[in-house]
C-alpha cells in the first residue's frame, strides 16, 4: 500500500507516471501488476491505469476524466460534451473521445470509448476537474458536422432545445475553421429552428449564408425522400418539419 494513496490523488497514470514515482521502470512495473492483482487499480487499456477505491471497488475517475488521458492530446467532443454540460436527456454508454493521436475504440466498465479525429484546434477548455471539453459552441459545430455518425439528429435537435446561449462569434470562428461550404448551410438551417431560444442574430444567419455557392445539398442522404422538401434559403433538402423529430421520437420523416 505504500503508493497507493499517491495513486488515488493521481486518479488515471501510466507506467511512466508511476516510474517517476518509483525511481525505476522494473518497480514501477513490478508494483503495476503486484496493484492489478490486488485489485488496488484497474488497467484501461493498454499503458493506461485508473486507481480503485476500496470502500465501492469502482474507479475513482469518472468517464470524463479517463477519456481525457487515454492520449496526450486527447478531449471530451460531441454528444459526451454535451453530457458533461448537462445538455442531455439520454445516458449513452459511449464516450467519445477526440485526439490527434488514433486509438482503437475500446471498453471499460461497461462504456466503450470512441476514437474520432480531431479536425480544428481551437476551442477546447482545460476543465479544473482533470477533464479537457470542447467549450459549448466548438461542441454544437462538432456535433452539427458528424451527427450522422455521433448520437443522430434527433438527440441533437433535444440537447440543442436545452443550450441557454450560444456565443455566435465563436460559432463563426468554428465553422470558419472547418472551412466547409455544407457545414454552413447545415449549422444556419438547423440552428434558425432554435434562434429566439440561442439569442443567435441575423447577422450569423446572413453570414452562414454568405458561404453557400451554387450547390444543393442534404441535410442527410439517409432521409427518405418522401418526406423532405427543398428549402431554397438554405439551398439544401430537408425533413418537412424538423421539430418534430424531438416530439415524435424521430418521425417517419427520416425513415431510411
Amino acid at each position: 500500500m505504500k503508493y497507493y494513496e499517491k495513486l488515488l490523488s493521481m486518479n488515471c497514470f501510466t507506467l511512466a507516471d508511476v516510474c517517476i514515482l518509483t525511481g525505476n521502470k522494473n518497480t514501477a512495473s513490478s508494483l503495476l501488476q503486484s496493484y492489478i492483482n490486488k485489485g488496488y487499480i484497474k488497467s484501461v487499456k493498454r499503458n493506461l491505469y485508473v486507481a480503485i477505491n476500496l470502500a465501492d471497488n469502482a474507479p475513482v475517475a469518472n468517464r470524463y476524466e479517463i477519456g481525457s488521458q487515454i492520449t496526450a492530446s486527447s478531449y471530451i467532443s460531441h454528444h459526451s460534451a454535451l453530457a458533461y454540460y448537462g445538455y442531455t436527456n439520454q445516458v449513452m454508454n459511449e464516450v467519445y473521445i477526440s485526439s490527434d493521436t488514433v486509438f482503437r475504440s475500446f471498453e471499460f466498465e461497461g462504456l466503450k470509448y470512441k476514437f474520432s479525429k480531431s479536425r480544428i484546434d481551437e476551442g477546447i477548455v482545460n476543465m479544473g476537474d482533470d477533464v479537457k471539453v470542447t467549450d459549448i459552441e466548438r461542441t454544437v459545430i462538432d456535433s452539427i458536422n458528424d451527427f450522422e455518425k455521433i448520437g443522430g439528429l434527433e438527440e441533437l435537435l433535444r440537447s440543442l432545445s436545452l443550450i441557454p446561449f450560444l456565443n455566435e462569434k465563436k460559432l463563426l470562428k468554428y465553422l470558419n475553421d472547418y472551412d466547409k461550404q455544407i457545414l454552413f448551410q447545415k449549422t444556419g438551417y438547423i440552428l434558425e429552428h432554435f434562434k429566439y431560444e440561442l439569442n443567435l442574430s441575423d447577422d450569423f444567419f446572413d453570414s452562414c449564408k454568405s458561404e453557400i455557392k451554387r450547390s444543393i445539398q442534404y441535410l442527410s442522404k439517409s432521409f427518405n425522400k418522401e418526406h423532405v422538401k427543398y428549402d431554397s434559403q438554405w439551398q439544401m433538402f430537408v425533413p418537412k418539419n424538423l421539430l418534430s423529430l424531438i416530439s415524435e421520437g424521430g418521425s417517419e420523416d427520416v425513415d431510411i
